[in-house]
């Protein structure tokens, strides 16, 4: 065993410490509809299923619980929504969010206000192929180097140009090229 190890396991903390610790260095992220499945920073989850199972619905709600506020029982972060089938329903989404904030807030007056200020933290990016799909992803990364991340980053239909690649005689399969 090396010392890092044997010093953590040897380490004397009481287990009210170790939880303070821990939630203050990496906190769980408790999001519906996960919230059997507490996330970390970094995690990856995703979700499998035949194409009428809700998959995006699914998403779209774990994105409202994202942008929502922490005083109407959300999390009050930046998602970025990367859709690669092109079949995303933004209209969909904001009547979600509508009906959120109605239940949340029965007093109407703030509602539009509300609504905007969340809308601002969905980021909403279309991608036709997968160099455009690289493409953002390489933005992003270089925006998070810079501390202008996102939160969250939500991919819908990540396999959807698998089909149109293998067949492309531009990316030839055995060659090594990012």
């Amino acid at each position: 065993m090396t010392m890092e190890v044997r010093g953590w396991i040897d380490g004397d903390e009481s287990g009210r410490e170790m939880l303070s610790r821990l939630l203050t260095e990496r906190p769980y992220l408790h999001i519906p509809p996960f919230q059997k499945f507490p996330l970390r920073v970094g995690n990856v989850v995703e979700l499998v299923g035949p194409s009428p199972c809700a998959k995006t619905h699914i998403l779209m709600q774990a994105a409202i619980d994202c942008i929502l506020p922490k005083h109407y029982g959300g999390l009050g972060h930046l998602v970025l929504f990367i859709d690669l089938d092109c079949r995303f329903d933004i209209l969909r989404l904001s009547q979600m969010l509508r009906n959120r904030i109605f239940q949340a807030n029965k007093n109407q007056s703030n509602d539009e206000e509300l609504f905007v200020e969340c809308m601002r933290r969905f980021l909403y990016i279309r991608c036709y192929d997968t160099l455009e799909f690289l493409a953002t992803l390489k933005l992003q990364k270089e925006r998070q180097a810079q501390g202008i991340g996102v939160n969250f980053l939500m991919i819908d239909s990540i396999g959807a140009f698998h089909w149109v690649d293998r067949a492309s005689t531009s990316l030839h399969l055995g060659v090594d090229n990012r």
